[in-house]
């Protein structure tokens, strides 16, 4: 008599157990401090980029006084400076039928960040972003209709020329018979310190340069205009000059002119007296 197989406990593979809620949350906030860590690099590079070909407008160069072009060099004051957000709302604003909306949002801090989420009502409605400076205007957001009726619509990106209007564009010209309801929230948060540090001397050195090509420039158009100016002047002198004794030829011509006008009238006044004593004898002839 033999004793019975014995039975062999086989493992069955089984799913890995699920985190904790303590390392879900832990794992979180990990990948959010990577992500605010990637999105603070590329916007110091983006800002780095920007400020680093930054030249200064026609404006500032043509200003009678350095306190424009300083103080958009200067950027925000580091004194006391919070990098607060600012945030505009606003709900279920009407854009009427064949009718368009413009939101414009004034940054003056070159890398500041603008988010923003549309919403509407029902209907879709053509949407589009551009940034006018004083150089022009340039499309951030091609305008086109987007579906925001059905699921919010949203953005982030950087400014980096600045001053600039960040203009929202709701357009509504394409419809004949609805009226569209907007909703929106547009943020701006401002560049951090250590941008703004770093964000002066780069556009300074950039400032310097242009201002520094601007004087080379300035200083050989000022000295063909020294030379044309003594050229010009040593030309009046000399036509002056011959202005003084022209005046004086002009009296003496004008002396002798009547002179000889006198003396013309007298002769012709002896001719004709001659002339008549000739064909009619003298009074005291006859």
């Amino acid at each position: 008599m033999t004793d019975p197989p014995t039975a062999t406990a086989t493992a069955t593979a089984t799913d890995a157990e699920e985190p904790s809620p303590a390392a879900a949350a832990a794992a979180a906030e990990e990948a959010a401090r990577r992500q605010t860590e990637m999105e603070a690099k590329a916007i110091a590079e983006a800002t780095a980029s920007a400020d680093a070909s930054y030249v200064p407008t026609p404006s500032l160069l043509n200003a009678a006084t350095a306190a424009p072009l300083l103080k958009q060099v200067d950027g925000p004051t580091v004194k006391g400076y919070t990098g607060k957000e600012s945030t505009y709302v606003a709900k279920k604003v009407p854009v009427p039928l064949r009718g368009r909306l413009d939101v414009p949002i004034h940054i003056s801090s070159g890398g500041s960040v603008v988010s923003y989420e549309i919403i509407t009502v029902d209907y879709d409605i053509s949407f589009g972003i551009t940034a006018e400076r004083e150089e022009g205007v340039t499309v951030v957001t091609e305008a086109a209709r987007v579906n925001s009726h059905q699921e919010p619509i949203t953005g982030k990106f950087l400014v980096g020329s600045v001053p600039c209007a960040i203009v929202f564009s709701f357009d509504n010209e394409y419809s004949w018979f609805k009226e569209k309801l907007v909703t929106y929230r547009i943020s701006v948060r401002p560049p951090s310190r250590e941008n703004i540090v770093a964000g002066r001397r780069r556009r300074a050195k950039a400032a310097l340069r242009a201002v520094t090509d601007d004087v080379s420039s300035a200083e050989k158009r000022l000295e063909r205009a020294t030379q044309q100016r003594t050229a010009l002047a040593t030309d009046i002198a000399r036509m002056e000059k011959e202005l003084a004794e022209k005046k004086k030829s002009l009296d003496v011509a004008q002396k002798e002119e009547g002179w000889l006008k006198d003396r013309v009238k007298l002769r012709q006044l002896q001719q004709t007296e001659l002339r008549k004593r000739l064909d009619d004898g003298w009074d005291d002839e006859s």
